[in-house]
C-alpha cells in the first residue's frame, strides 16, 4: 500500500499520495492549515474509488459527472489527470505528465489502488 505524505511548504501545507515503490502519483494543491489538507486526503480516500473517467483527449468527450479523474493533455502535449470532488473542486493532480495515455490511465489506477493509504506527516 502507498502512502500519503503531509509536509509544509514556503507558502502553506500539502500532500502527496506516493505509490508502493515510492513513486509520486498524485499531489494537492497548497493549504493554508492542516486540517484542510487532511479534510482534501479524506476526500480523495472516499472518491478516488469511485470515480469514472472523462477523457477529454478525444474528439466527442462523453461528460462524466463529479466526483471523477479528468484526463487531458497539457500545453506539452503530455496526458495528465485530475480528480475532481463531488462539489467539482480540485482535489489531486498527476505530479507528473505522462508521455502516453496508456501510462495515464495506469496513473489513475494506481491511484484508486492507493486511495485508502496510511497519511503521514514529515
Amino acid at each position: 500500500m502507498g502512502k500519503y505524505v503531509i509536509k509544509e511548504t514556503a507558502t502553506g501545507i500539502k500532500f502527496d499520495l506516493k505509490a508502493t515503490n515510492g513513486i509520486v502519483i498524485g499531489t494537492s494543491e497548497v493549504f493554508t492549515s492542516k486540517t484542510a489538507c487532511k479534510n482534501s486526503i479524506e476526500s480523495v480516500k472516499k472518491n478516488a474509488p469511485i470515480a469514472p473517467i472523462e477523457d477529454q483527449t478525444v474528439e466527442e468527450v462523453e461528460t462524466q459527472k463529479n466526483p471523477k479523474f479528468v484526463l487531458y493533455t497539457d500545453k506539452r502535449g503530455e496526458t495528465r489527470f485530475k480528480l475532481n470532488a463531488r462539489n467539482g473542486e480540485n482535489i489531486l493532480a498527476s505530479g507528473e505528465g505522462y508521455k502516453t495515455k496508456a501510462a495515464a490511465l495506469n496513473g489513475i489506477d494506481s491511484v484508486k489502488r492507493n486511495a485508502d493509504s496510511e497519511v503521514v506527516e514529515q
